[in-house]
């Protein structure tokens, strides 16, 4: 297994994106083609992780394929995502016949149950703050651009913001373990060094913050969550099934988005609070007939 975290962005998403961007050569593919394969994917493992999961049994490719086909997703495309997630090791085939059913290998059921725990419990209730502060202090050479793009890739990832360059700071400083893995793996722990503190007096920290995080993107993409979800109300069977992959799969990417800092440092009538009570309500709302017609779906397809 390359690592359980790489499938973050397609599992739950997150940090496929990551190690695609550290890694992987410049695509020669146009970029539509490239998004539609990567949103095939992306697709993919969110319906595998919202309904193959709990349920831990083998699923039919015919039942992936037409529900990929309900979002859209050509049958190559869905074929194409499977094998490549195959590829990858989170899921595997088996041939029973004529036909193929799929299963979650041992790292992708681990990798969908970390990521499923974030994306459901992010935005649940804001989080405390004794205003402390967590810095560290790394620098690149500019001839190691692959090296800085990674470093700044991985740590923006992990919710750290950079208010000039070289310095890195997060509102939590549980994270400075991660931030110590993150130097270790890239070879930049005897240049790195870091502190926690408080604020000081010279300057003001709402433009450290602003220079540190880019909110108000961020704000943009919560109100086009709260302006698509609010006031839908799909009609039962597949309508809610689609209604809950597409939920689902919007808010999966937050959790990797938001740098989630406390309310203080936040503007005010922040959207993704709002973003967040909409998403667990309706995800609660919605999910016990979409489970429904996911069942009735995968039962048909095994009496078939």
């Amino acid at each position: 297994m390359r690592s359980v975290k790489v499938m973050a962005e397609t599992a739950t998403p997150g940090t496929l994106g990551r190690r695609a961007a550290e890694q992987a050569p410049r695509p020669t593919l146009s970029r539509r083609r490239e998004v539609s394969h990567a949103s095939a994917r992306s697709l993919l493992m969110t319906v595998v992780g919202e309904f193959v999961l709990p349920r831990d049994q083998p699923v039919w490719t015919s039942s992936l394929v037409d529900v990929l086909g309900m979002l859209d997703v050509e049958e190559k495309s869905a074929r194409q995502a499977l094998a490549r997630s195959s590829a990858e090791g989170w899921v595997t085939s088996e041939r029973v016949g004529r036909r193929v059913r799929w299963s979650l290998t041992p790292p992708g059921r681990r990798l969908l149950t970390e990521g499923a725990a974030r994306i459901y419990a992010f935005g649940d209730e804001p989080r405390s703050w004794d205003g402390s502060w967590l810095m560290l202090v790394v620098s690149v050479p500019e001839a190691k651009r692959d090296l800085r793009h990674r470093l700044r890739t991985r740590l923006t990832w992990a919710g750290f913001g950079s208010p000039v360059a070289g310095v890195w700071i997060s509102p939590d400083v549980s994270h400075q373990g991660e931030a110590q893995k993150i130097v270790n793996e890239l070879g930049l722990d005897t240049q790195a060094m870091s502190f926690t503190s408080r604020y000081g007096e010279i300057g003001e920290q709402e433009t450290m913050v602003a220079r540190s995080w880019d909110l108000s993107e961020l704000k943009d993409r919560y109100e086009d969550f709260i302006d698509t979800f609010t006031g839908l109300n799909p009609a039962p069977g597949e309508p809610t099934l689609r209604a809950q992959i597409r939920l689902v799969h919007e808010w999966r990417r937050f959790p990797f988005l938001d740098p989630q800092l406390p309310p203080e440092l936040l503007p005010a009538n922040w959207s993704g609070f709002k973003a967040a009570a909409l998403f667990h309500r309706t995800h609660v709302e919605w999910r016990p007939e979409a489970l429904r017609y996911w069942a009735d779906l995968v039962e048909t397809e095994e009496s078939g």
